[in-house]
């Protein structure tokens, strides 16, 4: 079965699908869910095991900030 690649409007690989990805979207939707709950940088950072810069770049975004254009196999 082959999996769906989200791409972005220039047909690169985006998300977990990008070749340097070190966080699943799963991740990075619970660092955004923990913020959205009030949770600082750096208990998000502890909690996820990862840096407080990244927990910074994805929740003002900078970090994974884009949005699918579309979808290839």
């Amino acid at each position: 079965m082959s999996k769906l690649v989200a791409l972005n409007e220039h047909g690169l690989p985006i998300g977990e699908d990008h070749p340097k990805a070190r966080y699943t979207n799963h991740e990075v939707d619970l660092v955004l869910a923990l913020r959205d709950q009030g949770a600082s940088y750096g208990e998000i950072a502890r909690k996820m095991d990862m840096p407080k810069a990244t927990v910074q770049a994805i929740c003002n975004g900078r970090a994974r900030c884009q949005t699918p254009y579309q979808y290839s196999k």
